[in-house]
């Protein structure tokens, strides 16, 4: 990646352990595609007036050079809310996978397609005839 993950938390602690969650499960989505630029994360809690317990958001961004970015959201309805921040972290970094696998086998199929066109109709490759 060509700039550095940037790791914001809204509205909750700073967590040493949630940074070091984050980086590993960006590193392992790096693994599937080297290909970003930059890359956002932000850990979020809305703040409630009420003594519920707090329900956590994730929202990562990340940037593809000549693409659009890839964002994914994950604010949970209230029936699959998550009270743990790493099981927010997990499915939000699950979503992304999907996404950044998606994006990657488009790209993949397009590089092939494009060696498939450029290959000569004969299979010969520089000689005359």
């Amino acid at each position: 990646m060509q700039s550095p993950l940037e790791i914001t938390f809204h509205g909750v602690e700073r967590s040493d352990a949630v940074e070091a969650k984050v980086r590993q499960k960006f590193k392992r989505l790096e693994a599937h595609f080297d290909g970003m630029t930059h890359a956002r994360v932000v850990v979020e809690a809305p703040q409630r007036r009420t003594p519920l317990p707090k329900f956590f958001h994730v929202r990562i961004d990340i940037g593809i050079p000549g693409h659009k970015p890839i964002v994914v959201k994950h604010e949970p309805e209230a029936a699959h809310a998550h009270t743990d921040v790493m099981l927010a972290l997990r499915d939000a970094f699950a979503a992304a996978q999907r996404q950044v696998d998606e994006l990657s086998d488009r790209f993949d199929k397009h590089a092939r397609n494009e060696k498939a066109r450029r290959r000569p109709a004969n299979g010969r490759v520089g000689e005359e005839e």
